[in-house]
């Protein structure tokens, strides 16, 4: 049997607002017929409306001290990174140890991890992230930063929809028609996808913007009208079909073409993102300044650094009369749908970090090589260490 003899962790999250757990008790039952013992935190699967009792039944030992939980586990699933546990005064890296697996959302080139990263490599953890797997056709069922862009996608316009002064749909009354709230989504993946058709299906007027021709057929698909970028798709194409990371002259023309339409729009979600890199800054101080007083800017790429100059992460700001939303665990807003994709896709992963009950890393395989962020006591992650070391000459 596959986890034969390993102990597998399952901690509940400490991050404010997060309801999401990395294992159901659907997922748990299958960890166990492969032979794992599953040991989770009292009260892990309560913000998703999982009882420790299903846990129970499906095989789990509950665990109320979460410092046990953590020592006595081969590995540990999350879903966010960790960090500063307020309750007990440590920090979720100091529950850990040596060669212990560790597989969550890192997102380990966002500047405020990387202290995080270097702690989990100066411990001797194993480390993936799970934002960092590569989207190919045998890494599908493992792809959780799909599956949450889905949700984030979806609830971003729901979210700017509750804050949004004025009516999205086209509304007839007895004063005249009123027009339809215009939304800018940038960055037609899958979150930005699943925005437009969010928005479209509230009755708004959409737009969109992509440097991938493939994208942008997407978003013309869903009814939105393109606000081309003037990008040539040659220096914006990365490898898998990813957007690259661009010099900071493309990166400039393409905020050159986005200044009239952000004058014109109510709510821009912004979902621009390089797989394991820092998100590109798409709008500027001086753009939102322009805006219409009152719109809203849904920044759902703020896990890994944000697409917009002032989003502050992890919170809701107001900056010259724009809303801007930079919450960071918007999923965890929708926690059953969104655990329930999320723990199949963590179970896949899993089951490809081990064989014959013991952890084994095939460093040739695309998809482990790629999500490796810590290994050996060395943080090997090629995006934050891009980024820090970005970080540092900027210092200089």
């Amino acid at each position: 049997m596959k986890f034969k003899g390993l102990t597998i962790g399952v901690p509940k999250e400490i991050m404010l607002g997060e309801n999401r757990v990395a294992a159901t008790p659907e997922t748990v039952k299958k960890l166990i017929a492969e032979g794992a013992r599953v040991l989770v935190q009292s009260n892990a699967g309560i913000g998703a409306f999982f009882e420790d009792e299903e846990y129970i039944a499906a095989g789990a030992v509950i665990e109320k001290d979460v410092r046990k939980l953590f020592s006595e586990s081969d590995i540990i699933m999350k879903v966010k990174e960790p960090m500063m546990n307020d309750a007990l005064g440590i920090h979720e890296v100091d529950l850990m140890r040596a060669g212990q697996l560790l597989v969550t959302f890192l997102h380990p080139a966002n500047p405020l991890n990387h202290e995080m990263v270097r702690n989990l490599a100066k411990k001797g953890i194993i480390s993936l992230s799970l934002d960092s797997i590569p989207r190919i056709s045998r890494a599908q069922s493992m792809d959780a930063l799909t599956s949450m862009s889905t949700v984030a996608g979806y609830k971003a316009v729901i979210s700017a929809s509750t804050m949004l002064p004025k009516f999205i749909p086209m509304v007839g009354t007895a004063v005249g028609m009123i027009q339809p709230a215009k939304i800018f989504v940038v960055g037609a993946g899958v979150a930005g996808l699943q925005a437009l058709a969010t928005a479209k299906r509230l009755g708004a007027a959409t737009f969109a913007a992509d440097v991938r021709p493939e994208a942008v057929e997407q978003a013309k698909s869903l009814g939105a009208k393109i606000i081309d970028t003037g990008i040539d798709p040659k220096d914006a194409i990365g490898a898998g079909g990813y957007a690259k990371h661009l010099p900071d002259e493309l990166l400039e023309k393409e905020r050159n073409a986005f200044k009239d339409i952000i004058r014109e729009v109510d709510v821009v979600v912004l979902s621009a993102l390089v797989p394991g890199k820092l998100a590109p800054i798409l709008l500027t101080e001086e753009m939102v300044k322009s805006m219409a007083h009152g719109s809203i800017i849904e920044d759902i790429s703020i896990d890994q650094g944000g697409n917009c100059a002032l989003t502050v992460p992890g919170k809701v700001v107001k900056r010259y009369d724009i809303t801007i939303n930079g919450t960071k665990n918007i999923p965890g807003s929708v926690p059953v749908t969104a655990t329930h994709m999320f723990s199949k896709n963590i179970l896949n992963f899993v089951a490809i970090l081990v064989k014959d009950g013991k952890i084994h890393l095939d460093l040739n395989d695309e998809i482990v090589k790629s999500a490796l962020v810590t290994h050996e006591g060395k943080v090997v992650h090629e995006g934050a260490l891009e980024a820090m070391r970005e970080l540092e000459g900027a210092k200089k």
